[in-house]
């Protein structure tokens, strides 16, 4: 039996199934509908990104905050038990050795909530993701 939910109408398989009713326009707007619990994490990872890639445009895409520059970068997103980053596969096999003991897929680092976020190891990724990845306008 599939469950709507009452504030946008979609339809999901789990009773209260987490999710965004819309999308965010704004990382502001996508930090503010997360958990209160969350939200300070959310924006100590944003402040490493920003400060890591000034020259990189923060906006919304695949619904999370996205650090953009002529193309997608990094991303990152809240979990129910972690933050997620999204380098991308390579930068997840480059970083392979820095990330052990943090649980990590293709492309996909996660970070559990309780952890303190590893500032100077994201701060390179996303560097190296700037490097790697953007393109001039």
């Amino acid at each position: 039996m599939k469950w709507k939910c009452p504030k946008c109408g979609r339809e999901f398989s789990r009773q209260d199934q987490p999710h965004f009713c819309g999308k965010p326009q704004t990382v502001d707007e996508y930090i503010e509908a997360q958990d209160e619990d969350v939200r300070p994490k959310l924006n100590e990872i944003r402040s490493i990104l920003r400060a890591a890639i000034p020259e990189a445009e923060e906006r919304i895409s695949w619904s999370m905050p996205t650090y953009w520059k002529g193309r997608n970068l990094i991303h990152f997103a809240a979990s129910k038990k972690h933050i997620g980053l999204y380098p991308g596969g390579e930068a997840t096999e480059v970083f392979a050795d820095e990330l052990s003991g943090i649980d990590t897929s293709k492309g996909t680092i996660r970070i559990p909530y309780e952890m303190d976020l590893p500032a100077d190891l994201i701060t390179k990724i996303a560097v190296w993701c700037y490097e790697k990845y953007s393109k001039s306008q």
